[in-house]
């Protein structure tokens, strides 16, 4: 992967890059991953997007499947690579690829090169198979870790997930009537989507000085 490959956005010089990688159907270049990019940036983060193989070439008209997220692992290692040194860097991403990034954080947290983790929109099991947990390597996690999640989630609500057995390395913000993309149903909720990023912006914030 080479440098050309990355969606910047936010303050190049800035201390603190975040690293995402997009969910198992949409690009880098969605308006809910633009819509992230674009608050962290805002809050002074250099942010960095960037796309797997098999999303790539569906820009050039090859109908690929996702993997399995477990096969994804070393091409977000090369991301980080490709990326270069950085003062501190946090790994996440969107849906399966903070999935990816949380199945790969724990050799890069223990070997330094990265300082955290942040999931937004976690799929802690597939819509509708609450009983097919993507948990496991979550309840030993030892990499500081931020999840942002809507509470009505289908990929996981907060009834459930409040269930789980999660490291306690794990922090969730839970952020009320969000689905998958953090959008809440304002006419419900009284929250619109700009309301949510903006909590969720500053919540990476908070935890990111905190490391």
């Amino acid at each position: 992967m080479s440098a050309e490959k990355f969606l910047f956005d936010g303050d190049a010089a800035s201390a603190t890059t975040v690293l995402l990688a997009h969910g198992a159907g949409a690009p880098m270049d969605s308006a809910s991953m633009s819509a992230l990019a674009k608050v962290l940036g805002e809050e002074g983060f250099r942010v960095a997007r960037f796309e797997f193989a098999y999303m790539a070439a569906r820009r050039e008209g090859q109908r690929k499947p996702p993997p399995r997220a477990d096969r994804l692992i070393p091409e977000f290692v090369a991301a980080i690579e490709a990326l270069g040194a950085v003062q501190k860097l946090l790994i996440g991403g969107k849906s399966m690829g903070g999935r990816v990034a949380s199945m790969a954080a724990d050799t890069l947290f223990q070997d330094g090169k990265i300082a955290g983790l942040v999931c937004f929109g976690y799929p802690f099991h597939p819509p509708a198979k609450p009983q097919q947990l993507r948990t496991a390597h979550l309840e030993e996690l030892v990499t500081p870790t931020l999840v942002c999640q809507g509470d009505r989630d289908e990929f996981g609500t907060r009834d459930e997930v409040v269930g789980y057995a999660l490291s306690d390395r794990i922090k969730i913000l839970w952020l009320p009537d969000g689905d998958h993309d953090l959008k809440p149903r304002k006419s419900i909720s009284g929250f619109s989507v700009a309301n949510h990023l903006e909590t969720v912006a500053h919540a990476v914030r908070d935890f990111a000085d905190a490391l």
